[in-house]
Protein backbone atom coordinates (compact mmCIF):
# COMPACT_ATOMS: atom_id res chain seq x y z
CA UNK A 1 0.00 0.00 0.00
CA UNK A 2 1.36 3.40 -1.01
CA UNK A 3 0.16 6.62 0.48
CA UNK A 4 1.24 10.14 -0.30
CA UNK A 5 0.26 13.75 -0.52
CA UNK A 6 -0.44 15.38 -3.88
CA UNK A 7 -1.08 19.12 -3.87
CA UNK A 8 -2.37 20.88 -6.97
CA UNK A 9 -2.09 24.65 -6.92
CA UNK A 10 -3.43 27.05 -9.54
CA UNK A 11 -0.93 29.90 -9.60
CA UNK A 12 -3.43 32.32 -11.08
CA UNK A 13 -4.88 33.53 -7.87
CA UNK A 14 -5.81 30.23 -6.24
CA UNK A 15 -4.05 28.58 -3.34
CA UNK A 16 -5.63 25.83 -1.27
CA UNK A 17 -5.54 22.20 -0.26
CA UNK A 18 -8.22 19.60 0.23
CA UNK A 19 -6.79 16.57 2.00
CA UNK A 20 -8.41 13.24 1.30
CA UNK A 21 -7.47 10.03 3.07
CA UNK A 22 -7.51 7.82 0.00
CA UNK A 23 -4.82 5.13 -0.19
CA UNK A 24 -4.38 3.21 -3.40
CA UNK A 25 -2.68 0.00 -4.49
CA UNK A 26 0.28 -0.29 -6.81
CA UNK A 27 -0.64 -2.74 -9.52
CA UNK A 28 2.03 -3.39 -12.13
CA UNK A 29 4.39 -0.62 -13.15
CA UNK A 30 1.93 2.27 -13.11
CA UNK A 31 -1.65 2.51 -11.92
CA UNK A 32 -3.74 5.62 -12.30
CA UNK A 33 -7.26 6.30 -11.12
CA UNK A 34 -9.73 9.12 -10.67
CA UNK A 35 -8.67 10.41 -7.34
CA UNK A 36 -10.74 13.45 -6.49
CA UNK A 37 -13.19 15.99 -7.82
CA UNK A 38 -12.71 19.67 -7.08
CA UNK A 39 -13.66 23.08 -8.38
CA UNK A 40 -11.47 25.93 -9.55
CA UNK A 41 -12.24 29.09 -11.46
CA UNK A 42 -15.87 28.07 -11.61
CA UNK A 43 -15.25 24.71 -13.28
CA UNK A 44 -15.20 21.11 -12.05
CA UNK A 45 -12.26 18.78 -12.45
CA UNK A 46 -11.34 15.15 -11.94
CA UNK A 47 -7.76 14.39 -10.95
CA UNK A 48 -5.90 11.26 -12.00
CA UNK A 49 -2.88 10.13 -10.02
CA UNK A 50 0.06 8.07 -11.27
CA UNK A 51 1.96 5.69 -9.00
CA UNK A 52 5.43 4.51 -9.95
CA UNK A 53 6.35 1.12 -8.57
CA UNK A 54 10.01 1.68 -9.31
CA UNK A 55 10.37 5.02 -7.54
CA UNK A 56 7.54 4.46 -5.06
CA UNK A 57 6.34 8.01 -5.74
CA UNK A 58 3.05 9.54 -6.71
CA UNK A 59 2.58 12.34 -9.21
CA UNK A 60 -0.12 14.06 -11.19
CA UNK A 61 -1.21 11.96 -14.15
CA UNK A 62 -3.89 14.09 -15.72
CA UNK A 63 -6.79 16.40 -15.07
CA UNK A 64 -9.98 16.73 -17.02
CA UNK A 65 -13.13 18.74 -16.74
CA UNK A 66 -16.08 16.98 -15.15
CA UNK A 67 -19.80 17.53 -15.27
CA UNK A 68 -20.00 16.39 -11.64
CA UNK A 69 -20.17 19.48 -9.40
CA UNK A 70 -18.59 19.87 -6.01
CA UNK A 71 -20.12 22.22 -3.44
CA UNK A 72 -16.74 23.35 -2.12
CA UNK A 73 -14.54 25.94 -3.80
CA UNK A 74 -11.25 24.10 -3.43
CA UNK A 75 -8.27 24.41 -5.70
CA UNK A 76 -6.17 21.49 -4.58
CA UNK A 77 -6.75 17.78 -4.43
CA UNK A 78 -4.51 15.60 -2.35
CA UNK A 79 -4.10 12.21 -0.79
CA UNK A 80 -2.96 12.19 2.79
CA UNK A 81 -0.18 10.03 4.09
CA UNK A 82 3.07 10.14 6.04
CA UNK A 83 6.44 11.33 4.80
CA UNK A 84 5.66 11.68 1.11
CA UNK A 85 4.63 14.73 -0.83
CA UNK A 86 4.54 15.76 -4.48
CA UNK A 87 3.46 19.22 -5.56
CA UNK A 88 2.38 20.31 -9.04
CA UNK A 89 1.84 24.02 -9.72
CA UNK A 90 -0.29 25.19 -12.61
CA UNK A 91 -0.02 28.60 -14.23
CA UNK A 92 -2.26 30.17 -16.82
CA UNK A 93 -0.84 28.06 -19.61
CA UNK A 94 -1.55 24.84 -17.76
CA UNK A 95 -5.25 25.09 -18.38
CA UNK A 96 -4.50 24.37 -22.00
CA UNK A 97 -2.15 21.59 -21.06
CA UNK A 98 -4.01 19.42 -18.62
CA UNK A 99 -7.71 19.90 -19.12
CA UNK A 100 -9.64 18.18 -21.85
CA UNK A 101 -12.69 20.42 -21.98
CA UNK A 102 -14.90 17.78 -23.55
CA UNK A 103 -17.96 19.01 -25.36
CA UNK A 104 -20.19 17.22 -22.86
CA UNK A 105 -19.11 19.72 -20.18
CA UNK A 106 -19.89 22.86 -22.20
CA UNK A 107 -23.24 24.59 -22.43
CA UNK A 108 -24.59 25.28 -25.95
CA UNK A 109 -23.34 28.87 -26.05
CA UNK A 110 -19.79 27.86 -25.12
CA UNK A 111 -19.94 24.93 -27.50
CA UNK A 112 -20.73 27.29 -30.35
CA UNK A 113 -17.83 29.54 -29.36
CA UNK A 114 -15.53 26.53 -29.16
CA UNK A 115 -16.43 25.40 -32.68
CA UNK A 116 -15.85 28.91 -34.01
CA UNK A 117 -12.45 29.06 -32.34
CA UNK A 118 -11.54 25.63 -33.71
CA UNK A 119 -12.06 26.97 -37.23
CA UNK A 120 -9.86 29.97 -36.45
CA UNK A 121 -7.14 27.68 -35.12
CA UNK A 122 -7.25 25.63 -38.31
CA UNK A 123 -6.66 28.77 -40.36
CA UNK A 124 -3.84 29.90 -38.09
CA UNK A 125 -2.18 26.50 -38.31
CA UNK A 126 -1.83 26.85 -42.09
CA UNK A 127 0.37 29.91 -41.56
CA UNK A 128 2.77 28.46 -38.97
CA UNK A 129 6.40 28.22 -40.03
CA UNK A 130 8.89 26.13 -38.07
CA UNK A 131 11.90 27.43 -39.99
CA UNK A 132 14.28 29.86 -38.32
CA UNK A 133 13.77 33.53 -39.05
CA UNK A 134 16.93 35.34 -40.17
CA UNK A 135 17.14 37.17 -36.83
CA UNK A 136 16.95 33.85 -34.98
CA UNK A 137 19.82 32.48 -37.05
CA UNK A 138 21.95 35.57 -36.36
CA UNK A 139 21.14 35.60 -32.63
CA UNK A 140 22.32 32.05 -32.15
CA UNK A 141 25.19 31.85 -34.63
CA UNK A 142 26.70 35.31 -34.17
CA UNK A 143 25.09 37.14 -31.24
CA UNK A 144 27.75 39.87 -31.20
CA UNK A 145 26.99 40.88 -34.78
CA UNK A 146 24.07 43.11 -33.80
CA UNK A 147 21.86 44.17 -30.91
CA UNK A 148 19.21 41.56 -30.13
CA UNK A 149 16.26 41.53 -27.78
CA UNK A 150 14.10 38.75 -26.37
CA UNK A 151 10.71 39.47 -24.83
CA UNK A 152 8.87 37.46 -22.21
CA UNK A 153 5.11 37.65 -21.77
CA UNK A 154 2.96 36.48 -18.89
CA UNK A 155 -0.40 37.25 -17.31
CA UNK A 156 -0.92 37.09 -13.54
CA UNK A 157 -4.37 37.09 -11.98
CA UNK A 158 -5.60 38.79 -8.86
CA UNK A 159 -6.02 36.15 -6.15
CA UNK A 160 -9.46 34.58 -6.22
CA UNK A 161 -10.33 36.39 -9.45
CA UNK A 162 -10.31 34.98 -12.97
CA UNK A 163 -11.15 38.30 -14.66
CA UNK A 164 -8.83 41.00 -13.27
CA UNK A 165 -5.19 40.47 -14.12
CA UNK A 166 -1.89 42.08 -15.01
CA UNK A 167 -0.41 41.52 -18.47
CA UNK A 168 3.37 41.89 -18.60
CA UNK A 169 6.08 42.23 -21.20
CA UNK A 170 9.72 42.27 -20.10
CA UNK A 171 12.39 42.69 -22.78
CA UNK A 172 15.97 41.51 -22.27
CA UNK A 173 19.07 42.24 -24.29
CA UNK A 174 20.68 39.11 -25.71
CA UNK A 175 23.05 37.48 -24.97
CA UNK A 176 23.95 39.54 -21.86
CA UNK A 177 20.39 39.29 -20.42
CA UNK A 178 19.90 42.82 -19.12
CA UNK A 179 16.38 44.23 -18.71
CA UNK A 180 15.89 47.08 -21.19
CA UNK A 181 12.10 47.52 -21.22
CA UNK A 182 9.10 46.66 -19.04
CA UNK A 183 5.37 47.17 -19.51
CA UNK A 184 2.60 46.17 -17.10
CA UNK A 185 -1.08 46.68 -17.85
CA UNK A 186 -4.13 45.98 -15.72
CA UNK A 187 -6.61 44.05 -17.84
CA UNK A 188 -9.97 42.30 -17.61
CA UNK A 189 -10.36 38.96 -19.35
CA UNK A 190 -13.99 38.78 -20.37
CA UNK A 191 -13.80 36.03 -22.97
CA UNK A 192 -14.89 32.63 -21.64
CA UNK A 193 -12.29 30.09 -20.61
CA UNK A 194 -12.39 26.89 -22.68
CA UNK A 195 -9.55 24.37 -22.26
CA UNK A 196 -7.30 24.33 -25.31
CA UNK A 197 -8.33 27.85 -26.34
CA UNK A 198 -6.56 29.98 -23.75
CA UNK A 199 -5.09 32.24 -26.42
CA UNK A 200 -8.51 33.61 -27.28
CA UNK A 201 -8.80 35.04 -23.76
CA UNK A 202 -5.36 36.59 -23.67
CA UNK A 203 -4.17 37.33 -27.19
CA UNK A 204 -5.52 40.87 -27.60
CA UNK A 205 -3.64 41.98 -24.50
CA UNK A 206 -0.39 40.34 -25.58
CA UNK A 207 -0.65 41.96 -29.00
CA UNK A 208 -1.20 45.34 -27.35
CA UNK A 209 1.93 44.90 -25.23
CA UNK A 210 3.96 44.17 -28.34
CA UNK A 211 2.48 47.12 -30.22
CA UNK A 212 3.27 49.42 -27.28
CA UNK A 213 6.98 48.71 -27.41
CA UNK A 214 7.07 48.69 -31.20
CA UNK A 215 5.39 52.10 -31.44
CA UNK A 216 6.81 53.88 -28.40
CA UNK A 217 10.22 52.27 -27.84
CA UNK A 218 11.03 50.89 -31.26
CA UNK A 219 14.69 50.28 -30.44
CA UNK A 220 13.68 47.63 -27.88
CA UNK A 221 11.24 45.71 -30.07
CA UNK A 222 12.03 42.04 -29.39
CA UNK A 223 13.12 39.86 -32.29
CA UNK A 224 11.81 36.80 -30.43
CA UNK A 225 8.97 36.47 -27.93
CA UNK A 226 8.75 33.79 -25.23
CA UNK A 227 5.30 32.92 -23.92
CA UNK A 228 4.49 31.15 -20.67
CA UNK A 229 2.62 28.38 -22.44
CA UNK A 230 2.92 26.15 -25.47
CA UNK A 231 3.50 26.38 -29.18
CA UNK A 232 2.82 23.35 -31.34
CA UNK A 233 2.64 21.18 -28.21
CA UNK A 234 -1.14 21.39 -28.34
CA UNK A 235 -4.01 19.05 -29.36
CA UNK A 236 -4.54 20.97 -32.60
CA UNK A 237 -0.95 22.17 -32.92
CA UNK A 238 -1.86 25.80 -32.23
CA UNK A 239 -0.93 26.85 -28.70
CA UNK A 240 -0.64 30.42 -27.48
CA UNK A 241 2.87 30.88 -28.89
CA UNK A 242 1.67 29.86 -32.36
CA UNK A 243 -1.34 32.12 -32.12
CA UNK A 244 0.72 35.15 -31.08
CA UNK A 245 3.56 34.49 -33.50
CA UNK A 246 1.31 34.17 -36.54
CA UNK A 247 -0.77 37.25 -35.72
CA UNK A 248 2.32 39.39 -35.10
CA UNK A 249 4.41 37.66 -37.77
CA UNK A 250 7.38 37.42 -35.38
CA UNK A 251 9.34 34.45 -34.02
CA UNK A 252 7.62 33.10 -30.95
CA UNK A 253 8.07 30.07 -28.72
CA UNK A 254 6.36 28.54 -25.71
CA UNK A 255 7.91 27.45 -22.42
CA UNK A 256 5.81 25.39 -20.01
CA UNK A 257 6.63 24.16 -16.53
CA UNK A 258 4.35 21.14 -16.83
CA UNK A 259 3.80 18.69 -19.65
CA UNK A 260 0.84 19.32 -21.91
CA UNK A 261 -1.05 16.03 -22.15
CA UNK A 262 -2.31 15.17 -25.62
CA UNK A 263 -4.77 12.31 -25.60
CA UNK A 264 -3.29 9.03 -26.88
CA UNK A 265 -0.09 10.81 -27.93
CA UNK A 266 1.79 12.75 -25.22
CA UNK A 267 1.62 11.47 -21.67
CA UNK A 268 3.58 11.66 -18.47
CA UNK A 269 4.03 7.92 -18.15
CA UNK A 270 6.86 5.98 -16.58
CA UNK A 271 8.95 6.15 -19.74
CA UNK A 272 8.67 9.93 -19.63
CA UNK A 273 9.74 9.98 -15.99
CA UNK A 274 12.75 7.82 -16.83
CA UNK A 275 13.71 10.26 -19.57
CA UNK A 276 13.54 13.09 -17.05
CA UNK A 277 15.84 11.13 -14.75
CA UNK A 278 18.34 10.86 -17.61
CA UNK A 279 18.75 14.66 -17.75
CA UNK A 280 21.97 15.16 -15.82
CA UNK A 281 23.58 18.40 -16.96
CA UNK A 282 22.34 21.86 -17.86
CA UNK A 283 21.37 21.80 -21.52
CA UNK A 284 20.43 18.12 -21.61
CA UNK A 285 17.23 17.46 -23.58
CA UNK A 286 14.98 14.78 -24.94
CA UNK A 287 12.40 15.12 -27.73
CA UNK A 288 8.66 15.11 -27.07
CA UNK A 289 7.47 12.59 -29.63
CA UNK A 290 3.84 11.55 -29.92
CA UNK A 291 3.41 7.85 -29.18
CA UNK A 292 0.75 7.41 -31.86
CA UNK A 293 1.31 10.32 -34.26
CA UNK A 294 5.11 10.24 -34.35
CA UNK A 295 5.06 14.04 -34.32
CA UNK A 296 7.92 15.79 -32.54
CA UNK A 297 6.21 18.55 -30.58
CA UNK A 298 9.23 20.07 -28.87
CA UNK A 299 11.81 19.18 -26.26
CA UNK A 300 12.13 18.73 -22.52
CA UNK A 301 15.09 20.79 -21.33
CA UNK A 302 17.13 20.79 -18.14
CA UNK A 303 17.57 24.54 -18.24
CA UNK A 304 20.09 24.98 -15.41
CA UNK A 305 22.24 22.81 -13.18
CA UNK A 306 20.03 23.17 -10.11
CA UNK A 307 16.76 22.45 -11.92
CA UNK A 308 15.24 19.19 -10.71
CA UNK A 309 12.44 19.31 -13.29
CA UNK A 310 12.69 20.18 -16.98
CA UNK A 311 10.81 22.87 -18.82
CA UNK A 312 8.93 21.96 -21.98
CA UNK A 313 9.88 24.02 -25.03
CA UNK A 314 7.84 24.10 -28.22
CA UNK A 315 8.14 26.43 -31.20
CA UNK A 316 5.28 28.75 -32.05
CA UNK A 317 6.21 30.46 -35.30
CA UNK A 318 9.32 31.31 -37.34
CA UNK A 319 11.63 29.24 -35.15
CA UNK A 320 12.67 25.59 -35.16
CA UNK A 321 12.50 23.16 -32.25
CA UNK A 322 16.28 23.06 -31.88
CA UNK A 323 16.69 26.83 -32.01
CA UNK A 324 13.82 27.43 -29.61
CA UNK A 325 15.39 25.03 -27.13
CA UNK A 326 18.87 26.53 -27.48
CA UNK A 327 17.54 30.06 -27.02
CA UNK A 328 15.63 29.09 -23.88
CA UNK A 329 18.74 27.47 -22.45
CA UNK A 330 20.89 30.52 -23.19
CA UNK A 331 18.31 32.77 -21.52
CA UNK A 332 18.08 30.67 -18.34
CA UNK A 333 19.73 31.47 -15.03
CA UNK A 334 17.12 29.46 -13.17
CA UNK A 335 14.65 26.81 -14.29
CA UNK A 336 12.39 29.28 -16.13
CA UNK A 337 14.10 31.52 -18.72
CA UNK A 338 14.64 35.09 -17.53
CA UNK A 339 12.21 36.89 -19.86
CA UNK A 340 9.27 34.77 -18.68
CA UNK A 341 10.48 34.50 -15.09
CA UNK A 342 10.74 38.25 -14.68
CA UNK A 343 7.40 38.87 -16.43
CA UNK A 344 5.81 36.47 -13.96
CA UNK A 345 7.51 37.80 -10.82
CA UNK A 346 7.10 41.46 -11.71
CA UNK A 347 3.46 41.18 -12.75
CA UNK A 348 2.67 39.60 -9.38
CA UNK A 349 4.49 42.40 -7.61
CA UNK A 350 2.63 44.95 -9.73
CA UNK A 351 -0.67 43.45 -8.60
CA UNK A 352 0.42 43.47 -4.97
CA UNK A 353 1.29 47.15 -5.10
CA UNK A 354 -1.36 48.50 -7.46
CA UNK A 355 -4.46 46.35 -7.11
CA UNK A 356 -6.21 46.74 -3.79
CA UNK A 357 -9.91 46.24 -3.07
CA UNK A 358 -10.77 46.12 -6.75
CA UNK A 359 -9.13 49.47 -7.53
Amino acid sequence: MVRGLLIIEFSRGWVGVEVLDSPFQINGRVEHQIFSTFTALGRYFHVHVAVSQRSNKISLWNMEESSVPSPEQKVAASASGPNRQCTETFGEDDGDRNLSGSEQTLDPALLEIKRKWELEQKELKKKISLEDDRNVEKMLSNPDSDTFYVGGMDISFVKGDDVNACAALVVFSFPDLEVVYEDYQMIQLTQPYIPGFLAFREMDFMIQLYNNVKENNTQYTPQVIMVDGNGILHPRGVGSACHLGVLLDVPCLGVAKNLFFIENDIDRNEEHMEQIASLKQSGDTFPLVGSSSGITYGKALKSCEKATKPVYVSPGHKISIDSATELVHRCSKYRVPEPIRQADLNSREYLRVNFKDGS
